[in-house]
């Protein structure tokens, strides 16, 4: 695979996750932050840095890219619950934010 087909997602602790920008795109976060016009770093060297997002999570939040690229429309996506309140309040910071912003 290409390096431009690659997106590396850089966890809290500084995990890097290297994985296809098809399944990054996913998150419209980070599609808007990959896509976006202008010399933003992302943009440049297809990374994205999660500072608030712990290693276990931001590996779940992977492997869910890649599960919605396959299976979306099929099946349910299983996780502990305890991994699932850290990812709905990892998507209401990020909306949060967004209503502040705009």
């Amino acid at each position: 695979m290409k390096k431009e087909d690659m997106v590396k997602l850089i966890s809290a602790e500084g995990f890097e996750f290297v994985i296809d920008k098809d399944a990054a795109m996913v998150s419209q976060t980070i599609y808007n932050m990959l896509t976006s016009p202008g010399s933003f770093a992302e943009t440049q060297h297809g990374e994205v840095t999660f500072p608030e997002i712990s290693t276990t999570i931001l590996e779940k939040i992977c492997k869910y890219f890649y599960w919605h690229l396959q299976f979306a429309r099929l099946n349910r996506f299983n996780m502990k619950e305890y991994n699932a309140v850290f990812l709905m309040l990892v998507s209401y910071e990020k909306k949060a934010e967004r209503t502040l912003i705009t």
